[in-house]
């Protein structure tokens, strides 16, 4: 947790450029060009053994979530959009068979459930502002749990989301956390839904919670929600 603690941002971390020119930021270890030409994109490091297991696509999903959710501009590397694993360079002669597997979106369904999954959460990113600017406060990392979770806000704007996320390879079932103010939340954004498009067996509340409890994490209210394995949500006021 330590490592994504420091991906997403330190605790009310405001970027040091202005709104809308931030930096570029990527996790594909093939994205650094040929300097990382040995590295595995993010597929294959997040299961060496089969890029297309249930735990490689549910860490690919998490790791590009954080991108899409997280401060700066998200630079997706070439084919990271439909889960290509092969390793990359920049000269053809580097790795045998290195070209980017287009005819997979044809016939392979992780490529083609990760290739929706990116371009769902794409949208909610271009209809929620707030995860376009830089304001960000990392209010939960329990090691533990394998549970962080952040806030996004506009300021002056009364928009936010909360955006949690789960290393666990268990499902929380009712995961108690905080909430900036009371009310109803919408979940906008669950990755667990694009296993196996639609997933019959998504872990999720049906849609909606209601912010009611004793305050928790430095807010003044709180929810029980429902967080899949290697999973992030993204949590919405109607």
């Amino acid at each position: 947790m330590p490592q994504v603690l420091r991906a997403v941002g330190r605790k009310d971390l405001r970027l040091a450029a202005p709104p809308g020119r931030g930096a570029a930021v990527s996790n594909d270890r093939g994205s650094a060009a040929s300097s990382c030409a040995a590295q595995p994109r993010v597929a294959r490091f997040s299961d060496a053994t089969n890029a297309r297991s249930r735990y490689a696509r549910s860490r690919s999903r998490l790791a590009n979530a954080l991108l899409l959710t997280a401060p700066g501009i998200p630079m997706l590397f070439m084919g990271q959009e439909f889960l290509e694993d092969k390793y990359w360079s920049d000269s053809p002669n580097y790795f045998a068979d290195s070209l980017i597997w287009w005819d997979g979106l044809n016939s392979d369904k992780a490529m083609q459930d990760h290739l929706r999954f990116i371009r769902d959460l794409i949208q909610v990113r271009q209809g929620h502002r707030t995860l376009c600017g830089d304001r960000i406060n990392v209010f939960h990392v329990q090691n533990d749990n394998r549970v962080l979770a952040f806030h996004r806000w506009l300021d002056g704007s009364g928009q936010d989301v909360v955006v949690a996320l789960s290393l666990c390879e268990d499902t929380w079932w009712s995961y108690q956390l905080g909430f900036p103010i009371p009310g109803d939340r919408l979940d906008v954004f669950n990755s667990d839904v694009y296993d196996n498009w639609v997933n019959p067996a998504v872990a999720g509340y049906g849609g909606r919670i209601t912010a009611d409890a004793p305050p928790l994490h430095g807010f003044e209210t709180s929810a029980n929600i429902v967080i899949p394995t290697n999973g992030i949500l993204v949590l919405a006021k109607p």
